[in-house]
């Protein structure tokens, strides 16, 4: 296939292009610098739109993983603003730009989280669920409704939540290594929120999953099948690090540093299914959160 992707230089996005291009497709990837241009690259902006927009005539899908980290400071009103532009509006303008080619794409797949269901305790949560509340439910609510217009424009839709994302060179679990080796990891808040992971290489292969499945419409969420409460994350991230886990970290405390990021990202207890992946045959290289992180830690090979 031919596939575009924007957020294509981000953790997900460069590994998604990797593993396409080596599976033998063609990538184009939407960039925003013109120092990354090619002849293979295209010059896009959320607000400014898709240069040479001819030049996707003809694809065969689009994967838009553009957005602004969530996680990289405060929730500022201004910081707000921008992690909802960058995916509102862009994936509208997104939408909106790949509508107007004569040849259209058969896929639109957009990233979404499982911020959608909000805190839910321990509720067993799967694509039928009803959205929650909160900045990050009501982001990922008008997400994909803007993402829900490539249907009415005759493509396949495809809204990917994301759950956690493990990985070594990024995301949440590269900021937790420095402090759990140090011996210095413990549980947050009451530990028993339920954590929805996923590594990162499963991710990126459920998203070729969702390219690849016709049947595949819709809401998937895009977390592996054991989620696990952050008690017991703790106590395996320490446990395949070789450290003790003894300092846990005070809710109050969280709240106090990072306002109301803590509440949403931190403290809510999301227990999501990946129901419309089992259902569809996908396989996980790594169902198990201990298994996950064994390989995800483990030293490389030279």
């Amino acid at each position: 296939m031919e596939i575009a992707v924007s957020g294509s230089t981000g953790l997900i996005g460069s590994e998604l292009v990797r593993i396409l291009r080596a599976k033998g497709h063609k990538v184009r990837r939407l960039v925003r610098s013109e120092n990354e241009l090619g002849t293979e690259n295209i010059l896009w902006h959320t607000r400014q739109g898709i240069r040479d927009l001819h030049r996707l005539e003809g694809i065969d899908a689009v994967v838009n993983l553009a957005g602004a980290s969530i996680a990289a400071g405060r929730w500022t009103a201004r910081r707000e603003k921008g992690i909802y532009e960058s995916r509102v509006e862009g994936t509208r303008l997104l939408v909106d730009r790949i509508g107007r080619l004569q040849k259209r794409p058969g896929v639109f797949v957009s990233a979404s989280a499982i911020g959608y269901y909000g805190d839910r305790g321990d509720e067993l949560l799967d694509e039928t669920s009803s959205p929650g509340e909160g900045f990050l439910s009501e982001l990922a609510q008008a997400w994909e409704s803007e993402a829900s217009r490539a249907r009415d424009k005759g493509m396949r839709l495809v809204c990917t939540r994301f759950g956690i994302v493990l990985a070594r060179s990024g995301g949440a679990l590269a900021k937790m290594l420095p402090v759990f080796r140090l011996g210095l990891g413990g549980k947050l808040g009451g530990g028993k929120q339920w954590m929805s992971w996923i590594a990162l290489s499963d991710l990126v292969q459920a998203i070729v999953h969702v390219l690849e499945k016709a049947e595949l419409q819709g809401p998937v969420n895009v977390v592996a099948p054991a989620p696990v409460q952050m008690e017991l994350f703790s106590k395996v991230l320490g446990k395949v690090l070789r450290r003790p886990v003894l300092l846990p970290v005070p809710g109050v405390a969280l709240k106090i540093l990072m306002g109301q990021m803590a509440n949403e990202l931190l403290l809510s207890s999301q227990r999501v299914m990946p129901r419309e992946l089992e259902r569809t045959g996908f396989q996980f290289t790594h169902p198990e959160l201990e298994g996950a992180l064994s390989e995800i830690l483990k030293p490389p090979a030279y």
